[in-house]
């Protein structure tokens, strides 16, 4: 059977990964199922050197073909922030998703309405030997009052106009359509089947 890992520690990603390319005939494996504990600094200066640092370091770990993702939100009224920070924007030391929203919400008083942003997502599939990299977006904007219960991250504050919804509110099955993962993960689907079936 084909093997792929999923090369994240974020359990919001690793159910969005596991729904959106569950259609595949490939065995989606976790770093919980084969016991690895690895963690790859980001410290690339783009979301493209992040992911496929994160994919190479898992595929030469764990001997699997790895698919690994950097995301983030870039707020146009924050000059592109927090962006390649997103998951580390808070100041708090240990911060929840929650510490990352209210100091997002926080950074943005005064600045005029709407404010409009979007989530960016980049996916590197590496193989032993080589990384391919693909991306995707979703367009809307910041929200000061939370909505929802789905999602992670930023997902209760990020409005999405032409729905009239929070990505926090949205069915699994409508943001496996709409998010930058999603979009991301529709454009790596060719190269997955490339390597898995030729």
């Amino acid at each position: 059977m084909n093997k792929l890992l999923i090369a994240t520690n974020n359990k919001g990603k690793v159910q969005e990964l596991q729904d959106l390319l569950k259609g595949l005939n490939i065995q989606l494996v976790t770093l919980a199922d084969i016991n690895l504990n690895l963690n790859v600094e980001e410290d690339g200066a783009t979301y493209a050197e992040n992911a496929a640092k994160k994919a190479v370091a898992f595929a030469r770990a764990s001997g699997l073909i790895s698919l690994a993702d950097d995301s983030g939100l870039e707020v146009d009224a924050l000059d592109g922030a927090p962006g390649l920070y997103s998951a580390r924007y808070s100041p708090k030391p240990n911060a929840s998703d929650r510490d990352r929203r209210s100091h997002l919400l926080q950074n943005l008083q005064g600045k005029p309405h709407p404010w409009k942003a979007h989530f960016h997502a980049t996916i590197a599939i590496a193989t032993s030997d080589h990384v391919q990299i693909v991306e995707g977006n979703c367009h809307g904007e910041i929200i000061p009052d939370e909505r929802g219960k789905g999602g992670f991250g930023y997902d209760p504050i990020f409005y999405i106009p032409e729905l009239g919804k929070t990505m926090a509110e949205l069915e699994m099955d409508e943001k496996n359509r709409l998010s930058h993962r999603a979009r991301a993960v529709m454009n790596a689907i060719p190269i997955l089947k490339g390597i898995f079936s030729p």
